[in-house]
């Protein structure tokens, strides 16, 4: 995925090796956006029950009318918006801690044991079963640690500016849910109404520069100015990588998230019968949808 920054110095732009991960090919129950593909997911803080919204099927699982809409559909996996959906909910209702690790002792039948690790059953009806597996967290973690340290690198060669506005482009990013997103941690901490989609903007850039000599020209000087960011070569890009692997991340500040939703406090993972066990954490509320 590439980003940009525009600051004070000429901006930058860089690319980060996230990988398909958040769209879903490189999971257990991933698969790409099509009819019967989960794009929604929410889950309930205190029983940690999910509901899930199906692409092609108007009611949401737990509304009258999902088993006669839902026939037929072959729902046998989540795309990318439900991927990044699923992942924070977990994170908000204590099923996944800051550090990405699924909690064997979460008060929900849907935890189960998964080799040496845990995973979530997100759905389940007839012979499906789709599963959140740890790897499936991990992977998350390791694609969105790549794309937000590509970012924190911009800031930092842009001179760290405040960032006002975040703007997802692409087909991916037109269905991703703004607040989950920042839960995720996928983009720097702004307030939830600026994160935007733009849709398809390389497309549309096209089009303004073929039909405009005006916009052509100053694309073409916006061009001279960008310097491109070696984000795999630059000296920070481990330190930033580490500190993004953290749900949402370990050290920057989200003030504009702690005003909509509450954060579950860092912990470590308790194991079922484990020495030095931590209470487990509350479901947090959350802004309504």
């Amino acid at each position: 995925m590439t980003a940009g920054v525009n600051g004070a110095t000429p901006s930058g732009v860089g690319s980060s090796p996230t990988g398909p991960a958040v769209e879903g090919a490189q999971l257990s129950c991933g698969q790409r956006a099509t009819v019967g593909a989960i794009e929604r997911v929410r889950s309930d803080p205190t029983t940690l029950e999910p509901r899930v919204k199906v692409i092609g099927c108007e009611p949401w699982s737990d509304e009258p009318g999902f088993a006669e809409a839902s026939t037929g559909l072959p729902i046998a996996g989540v795309c990318g918006s439900g991927v990044v959906d699923v992942i924070a909910e977990l994170f908000l209702a204590g099923v996944i801690d800051t550090d990405g690790t699924i909690d064997g002792a979460a008060p929900t039948g849907r935890v189960v044991p998964d080799g040496r690790t845990f995973s979530y059953v997100l759905f389940e009806r007839g012979d499906t079963r789709l599963c959140v597996t740890q790897h499936d967290v991990r992977a998350i973690q390791l694609a969105k640690a790549a794309l937000r340290a590509g970012i924190e690198l911009l800031l930092d060669e842009a001179g760290r500016p405040e960032v006002h506005e975040v703007l997802l482009a692409g087909a991916f990013g037109a269905h991703l849910d703004p607040l989950r997103t920042l839960v995720l941690g996928l983009v720097p901490d702004v307030p939830v109404d600026r994160v935007r989609a733009v849709g398809n903007s390389a497309g549309v850039g096209a089009l303004r520069a073929l039909l405009s000599q005006a916009e052509r020209a100053e694309m073409t000087a916006t061009a001279r100015r960008i310097r491109k960011v070696e984000t795999a070569i630059e000296p920070r890009f481990q330190e930033h990588f580490v500190a993004a692997m953290a749900l949402p991340h370990a050290s920057a500040p989200t003030p504009h998230l702690d005003a909509v939703v509450s954060l579950p406090e860092r912990r470590s993972v308790r194991r079922p019968g484990g020495a030095g066990a931590r209470a487990r954490r509350r479901g947090s509320p959350r802004a309504a949808d």
